[in-house]
């Protein structure tokens, strides 16, 4: 007799398939109990919706009737409106016709009165510029005249002023001349005397403070022929006081007037070919500014006084 020999792992392994069938038929079964007692939940709210939807349509249908109700009424207003609409329309063509035929009448009416206001408004301007710039015209003259009446009071000021340094110049320069006729020799002696005072700019003045240059001018006619030849002249300038003026480079020397020995300060001095007839010149530089007054301008040769001449600076 063969004996047979049993396998314990073998038979293990059966067991354990078998727990695993015994397992998956639970859940079967469990899923089949879950799926048929959702299938009933559906189907019985899905019955629950569809009486609210039964209710809704029964609402929704009620509705309808209002609307098709409103919807008539509409109809039956529209119809009398639009008929209406057309009565009017034609009675606003009408109208819009009449309005446009007034609205051109007022713009004719508006162009017309526009352009006669234009031309009174400018006749009126033009009239207003007339009268502004006679106004103007009057106003320049009575400036005018008031400036001509404040000159001419000046200038009669001046003319009397000038007048008083006119006589007063002309009673000095007399006075001088008798001094120069006693000293100046008979037949070689200057004239035409000439005084210019100049400014910086070579324009002439009388103001002392402007003045830079004083210029003499004057002439020595039919001197002797002893008398010709070269010959030193000296030009002197003295106030009322007979104080030399101040300059830069005095000239200090010794003349003989009226066979006397005499000092002078010349403000000029320069040797000069002396003929029988010529006008000549002597300046002098101001350096400091003179003070208004009288002066006196003189000028000298070696062997005398030859003339002078009187100037006023304001």
């Amino acid at each position: 007799m063969r004996l047979q020999h049993l396998n314990p792992y073998k038979n293990m392994k059966k067991n354990q398939v078998l727990i695993v069938l015994l397992i998956l038929l639970v859940i079967a079964l469990l899923m089949s109990l879950f799926w048929g007692n959702q299938q009933k939940t559906e189907k019985e709210q899905l019955m629950a919706d569809n009486e609210v939807l039964t209710e809704a349509i029964g609402g929704l249908g009620n509705i309808k009737k209002e609307l098709e109700a409103e919807v008539d009424s509409l109809m039956t207003e529209y119809s009398a409106l639009a008929a209406e609409n057309e009565s009017l329309s034609g009675s606003l063509a009408a109208a819009k016709t009449e309005i446009a035929k007034k609205a051109a009448e007022v713009r004719n009416a508006k162009a017309s009165s526009s352009a006669e206001i234009n031309n009174l408004r400018a006749e009126i301007q033009s009239l207003l510029d007339i009268k502004s710039e006679l106004e103007s015209n009057i106003l320049a003259i009575q400036s005018e005249n008031d400036s001509l009446r404040t000159r001419t009071g000046v200038l009669e000021q001046d003319l009397s002023l000038a007048k008083e340094d006119i006589a007063a110049l002309n009673e000095l320069n007399n006075a001088i001349q008798q001094e120069v006729r006693k000293l100046t020799l008979a037949n070689f002696k200057a004239s035409a005397f000439d005084v210019v005072v100049g400014q910086k700019n070579d324009k002439v003045t009388a103001k002392s403070r402007r003045a830079s240059k004083i210029t003499v001018n004057f002439e020595l006619m039919n001197v002797p022929p002893q008398y010709q030849g070269i010959r030193p002249l000296y030009l002197t300038i003295t106030d009322t006081n007979g104080v030399p003026v101040n300059a830069a480079n005095p000239y200090s020397t010794k003349v003989t007037v009226n066979g006397q020995p005499m000092d002078i300060i010349a403000v000029d001095a320069r040797e000069v070919d002396l003929i029988d007839n010529q006008r000549l010149t002597l300046s002098y530089d101001i350096d400091e500014k003179l003070e208004p007054g009288f002066y006196r301008a003189t000028v000298y040769t070696d062997i005398g006084l030859l003339g002078a001449v009187s100037f006023k600076l304001r």
